[in-house]
């Protein structure tokens, strides 16, 4: 049987400001991405999205970020060393996985958030912080990657699981990134194209880019990022194609 993990970024309010369906999408979804507090995200609130995850069955992962909550971390914070960033995202993993522990949780998988994630996929040695920062709090969390690029080479360098990412919602770069959400038709809202064209994705094993090129890809996970307003419409058809095509959607743990 052919299987899939459907993933979202989530616990992405901060206080008093509510960010995302994340009710809707953990009824949908088979393994969520939670901010841990340093591009959204407070300890109340991933204690909380941690909390409905488990009661939703739904696998538990650590979304860390560059240290950017004016910019809900996608702008690239530059002058950092390896060390520094390094130090940063073992304290937004374990500050997680400590609080996945006290609701008897453990975590599956991280998946670097926003601009570190798109750097990291275009440098090789940023890519490696990321996947020492993981191993060094638990080498048996698997690593999200994006096929073909820096962060999928550094997670096998470091031996580290990996779950080879898609995106349903997000047009890819001729490099095999993403393009950068300022270009026209960056980011898709169409919930039946976005879903038809995962299951293009997943059955001829390439993606076609903004410029038209063809790039060869493979996929554990489908992302639909959970910080638009179409975000559960979007994930629903999402699921209900994947499962149409003969799809079993599992979280990535039960068969990676």
């Amino acid at each position: 049987m052919k299987r899939i993990d459907l993933n979202c970024d989530m616990g992405e309010s901060f206080g008093v400001y509510e960010l995302g369906d994340d009710a809707g999408m953990l009824e949908i979804v088979t393994s969520a991405n939670i901010a841990c507090g340093f591009h959204a995200g407070d300890p109340s609130v991933m204690a909380a999205t941690l909390a409905k995850a488990k009661a939703r069955g739904v696998a538990c992962g650590a979304h860390p970020g560059f240290l950017d909550l004016w910019g809900f971390g996608r702008r690239q914070i530059l002058g950092q060393s390896p060390a520094e960033i390094e130090a940063q995202l073992i304290y937004q993993i374990g500050a997680l996985q400590a609080l996945a522990h006290a609701q008897g949780l453990r975590l599956e998988h991280v998946k670097a958030h926003g601009a570190l994630g798109n750097m990291a996929n275009d440098d090789i040695e940023l890519a490696r912080t990321v996947a020492r920062a993981v191993r060094a709090v638990d080498r048996e969390l698997i690593l999200v990657v994006m096929p073909g690029l820096p962060s999928e080479r550094a997670g096998e360098e470091a031996g580290l699981r990996l779950a080879r990412e898609i995106y349903a919602d997000r047009a890819y770069a001729a490099s095999g990134n993403l393009a950068p959400r300022k270009l026209p038709g960056a980011v898709l809202h169409d919930a039946q194209e976005a879903a038809a064209r995962v299951l293009s994705i997943l059955d001829t094993g390439e993606v076609t880019a903004l410029d038209g090129t063809s790039i060869p890809v493979r996929a554990d996970t489908v992302c639909v990022h959970g910080d638009t307003p179409d975000a559960v419409a979007m994930a629903r058809a999402v699921r209900a194609t994947l499962k149409g095509a003969g799809y079993a959607v599992l979280p990535m743990e039960e068969f990676l």
